[in-house]
């Protein structure tokens, strides 16, 4: 995967205004429009992953879990929120920068994570942080549908 701007990504992958602070870089080989596509199976089986997307998305699942109750019930503050899409986009890059699936189970997980930063992007920016935080924990219910990962634990809410 090579190295480009995060709001370069997501601009070619949802195509929307969608704006981040430029010094965030993400490493993102694939360009898609997540906004026109839906993640599909492996010919009807869940797609193979590696340890590092284990390790990313479990990341990922903590962060939110940590504060589900405050953002379900409009206890968390702006700040907060800003420091949590910080945290999801840190994970976000090591996810881009570690894990190695091949190229057809990575396009599926492209369109994944490209919610997730959606989400984090509306969390850090703009006056949707709920529906930013809504986004990731929808995009955490969704990967133990179209990915193998045998250690997964259900978000729970």
């Amino acid at each position: 995967m090579k190295l480009i701007n995060l709001p370069l990504l997501l601009l070619i992958t949802l195509g929307s205004n969608f704006y981040v602070m430029a010094e965030e870089k993400v490493d993102h080989s694939h360009h898609h429009d997540a906004s026109q596509q839906q993640i599909v199976l492996n010919h009807g089986e869940k797609w193979a992953i590696d340890e590092s997307l284990h390790i990313g998305m479990t990341s990922i699942k903590q962060e939110i879990t940590k504060h589900i109750d405050e953002i379900h019930y409009d206890r968390f503050t702006e700040p907060q929120y800003a420091q949590l899409a910080g945290a999801l986009n840190n994970q976000l890059n090591y996810l881009f920068e570690n894990c190695k699936l091949p190229p057809e189970a990575d396009a599926q997980l492209h369109i994944l994570l490209a919610q997730i930063a959606e989400g984090a992007g509306k969390m850090k920016q703009g006056n949707k942080k709920k529906q930013g935080a809504i986004l990731v924990i929808k995009a955490l219910k969704d990967y133990p549908d179209y990915f193998n990962d045998p250690q997964w634990q259900a978000l729970l809410h």
